[in-house]
């Protein structure tokens, strides 16, 4: 064998190799999926062997055959609570960004609000839906997009906050050390650190948009939505439909998760590294 042929070894593939990221990618997705069918089946082979009786817990097939036969109305129930959702979210995470800011750079603001934020965080929301309908309508959205902004509001004003306080004081005496400005401090040090603070809030309130969105949907409002067609198909005894909206919510649910996660990398790739 010669010299040249003798050191052609294999490279191991590494992180930047078409190998290594489809075997990481492979090893991520494949478990999860793997457990899920697992489960599936498990479930199914309860309800027969048990013959357990569908007002009870109807098996993961009748769910999935009621889900593919009415999925045109599964789609259009996601889309109304996937729209309240979305403006909840849209505007609860505007507001919770710039009152955590405003929180963290005046001290007499931040006490103030404490108290205020603290008992939001526990307004049950079944006893806020129907005031809520009360006031702007039965027959209009406002209520359930409130009820939405208000849940996701908690978990990004105090991520944020937490975020906007987590610079060093290292870091704050470099940049006076350096003399510049509030802005510049801010934009080089404060802001850095409290992105992925903020991009977890927006995680955890993806999902609450949408569990509270449907959750609104039960109390009055507009006939629309996967909560209320949720209720209809159990009030008429029809809980393999009822099933398949829930499955509905589900995937919703994951869709805004799996957005905000998106939009977290993407930020992430493209800010400026140390």
């Amino acid at each position: 064998m010669s010299a040249g042929a003798s050191t052609r070894v294999a490279a191991p593939a590494g992180p930047g190799r078409p190998g290594a990221s489809g075997s990481g990618l492979a090893r991520t997705v494949l478990p999860p999926v793997l457990l899920g069918v697992a489960a599936i089946l498990l479930w199914q082979g309860v309800v027969t062997v048990l013959a357990i009786k569908p007002f009870i817990l109807p098996g993961p097939f009748a769910i999935g055959e009621q889900f593919i036969t009415n999925l045109q109305n599964v789609v259009g129930g996601s889309v109304v609570t996937g729209r309240n959702a979305l403006i909840g979210l849209v505007l609860g995470a505007i507001v919770g960004v710039l009152l955590a800011i405003l929180s963290a750079l005046v001290g007499i603001f931040d006490e103030m609000a404490a108290p205020i934020v603290a008992a939001v965080a526990v307004v049950p929301i079944v006893a806020l839906a129907p005031v809520l309908y009360t006031m702007f309508g039965a027959n209009a959205e406002t209520a359930r997009q409130l009820v939405a902004a208000l849940a996701v509001f908690v978990p990004v004003y105090f991520n944020t906050l937490k975020g906007l306080r987590m610079v060093r004081p290292v870091h704050r005496d470099l940049m006076r050390s350096y003399a510049a400005s509030s802005w510049q401090a801010t934009k080089t040090v404060t802001l850095p650190t409290a992105v992925p603070f903020v991009f977890t809030g927006l995680r955890i309130a993806s999902s609450l948009a949408v569990i509270s969105a449907l959750i609104a949907e039960y109390f009055g409002g507009p006939v629309g939505g996967l909560g209320k067609s949720i209720t209809s198909a159990a009030s008429s005894s029809n809980y393999g439909l009822a099933w398949a909206y829930v499955l509905g919510s589900i995937i919703l649910g994951l869709l805004f998760y799996c957005a905000a996660l998106g939009l977290e990398k993407l930020v992430s790739r493209r800010a400026p590294t140390a």
